[in-house]
C-alpha cells in the first residue's frame, strides 16, 4: 500500500469530512470523536456519495420499547436510501455478510516525523507546526 499525505488535521473539522482523489478513487476522510476514518466515497447500494452521509449513533433495543444509543457519530447513514455502515470498518449494519464499504488505514503523524526518510540530502532548519492525516491506499 502507498501512503498519501492528504491534509493537515486542522483542515478536517471535528464532525466533518473531506474527499480526496487517490489512485483513481474518491476517498472520504471523516473526523469523528477525535479520530480519523477513511472510506471509499461510494455506497455499495446505488453509489451515493458518502461525503453527504449522516454520522449517527448506533441504536439497539434489548426489548420492545427500550432503546439504547451508543457509538455516537460512528454509524454512517447513506444519504439516498438510509443504509447504515460502521465508520470504523465499513461493515454493513443491516446485512453484514453481503455488504460493506471499503475502508482504508489512517494515521495521524506530526510534520516533524514526516520529514524523516530513507534519503540523505542537504538540509535546512524547518519548523513544523501541524499534524497531518495520512491514508494508505
Amino acid at each position: 500500500m502507498t501512503r498519501h499525505i492528504v491534509a493537515r488535521t486542522s483542515e478536517i473539522p471535528a464532525g466533518g469530512n473531506k474527499v480526496f482523489g487517490l489512485e483513481g478513487r474518491d476517498i472520504v476522510v471523516f473526523h469523528v470523536n477525535g479520530e480519523f476514518f477513511a472510506l471509499l466515497n461510494r455506497c455499495p447500494h446505488e453509489g451515493a456519495p458518502l461525503e453527504k452521509a449522516a454520522c449517527v449513533a448506533r441504536l439497539t433495543s434489548p426489548e420492545p420499547g427500550i432503546y439504547q444509543r451508543d457509538r455516537v457519530g460512528e454509524m454512517l447513514r447513506c444519504p439516498w436510501h438510509g443504509w447504515e455502515f460502521d465508520i470504523r470498518n465499513g461493515q454493513s449494519w443491516f446485512d453484514p455478510t453481503r455488504f460493506r464499504i471499503r475502508s482504508y488505514p489512517v494515521a495521524v503523524e506530526s510534520g516533524a516525523e514526516l520529514q524523516k526518510g530513507p534519503y540523505v540530502a542537504e538540509t535546512f532548519p524547518v519548523q513544523i507546526e501541524d499534524d497531518y492525516v495520512i491514508v494508505e491506499v
